[in-house]
């Protein structure tokens, strides 16, 4: 499902196509790099990820003032502060269906224009039950902490200075996927025997090692990820609780997956 506004440099259809998964192109949130270029000014000063997460983790406390959330005078000012969006990370890896798994799916609708296949059920449609039940928990998140998109548009901008450091001249990256049951996935091409087409929820989560992939599910997919489509990765915050998981967090649309065949 795609909304008819979004705010990128390119519209949600475009994003959410198997030809741009094949032939990516830039993306970029309307506006983030340029009100926030004195970060990215600094950090193009550093030479270490280790140096420049620390630089980012403070921008974040001190823009956001996550740091003064012990200063508040109620309960829900102290709340609103303190959830910043490690919060949401956390909430996601423990659980991507969770309140927190919402507000990040929301954070791709508003940002990409793609709307969520799947949130603790199958949403056909943005009139569903289904539907209205994932909008209430992107709501009820959304309320419990400040300026939690904008957060999260910083988030992904962060992310994507790092990846084009650590790949430079790159656009794609192989990761793997596993599943217990593709039928939850709109089939939308049989390919090849072992290749299909799918559409992919709008935020999914990936691993950047298939043994770890086989953890979760007897089906693997190998699948090559724009560069541009990754909101967030394991190692990108270095002394965070979210290190060492090899997690990438994609931004969903129709993608050509490759079905790896069990070596044991």
């Amino acid at each position: 499902m795609l909304n008819s506004f979004n705010q990128c440099n390119l519209p949600p259809w475009v994003i959410a196509s198997r030809h741009f998964n094949e032939n990516p192109q830039p993306l970029e949130i309307q506006g983030v790099r340029l009100a926030n270029r004195f970060l990215f000014d600094r950090l193009a000063t550093l030479e270490t990820p280790h140096q420049r997460a620390e630089i980012f983790n403070d921008y974040m406390s001190v823009k956001f003032q996550l740091h003064q959330w012990q200063d508040q005078k109620t309960d829900g000012a102290r709340k609103a502060l303190k959830n910043s969006y490690l919060r949401f990370l956390r909430g996601w890896m423990m659980d991507s269906n969770s309140i927190e798994g919402a507000v990040l799916k929301g954070w791709v609708e508003s940002r990409m224009g793609l709307a969520p296949t799947f949130h603790k059920a199958p949403i056909v449609s943005q009139h569903s039950d289904q539907y209205l039940a994932y909008a209430f928990d992107r709501t009820k998140g959304s309320m419990r902490t400040s300026a939690i998109n904008s957060q999260l548009d910083l988030l992904y901008e962060y992310c994507q200075y790092e990846l084009a450091l650590r790949y430079p001249g790159e656009t794609c990256m192989t990761l793997y996927r596993g599943t217990f049951d593709q039928d939850e996935y709109e089939l939308l091409e049989k390919v090849s025997k072992r290749e299909e087409l799918v559409r992919l929820n709008n935020l999914s989560s990936f691993t950047t090692m298939e043994e770890r992939a086989w953890e979760f599910g007897f089906i693997v997919w190998e699948v090559r990820v724009p560069l541009c489509k990754i909101f967030f990765y394991s190692d990108l915050l270095p002394n965070s609780i979210l290190k060492g998981e090899d997690e990438c967090m994609v931004v969903g649309g129709d993608y050509l997956v490759k079905r790896i065949m069990c070596s044991v």
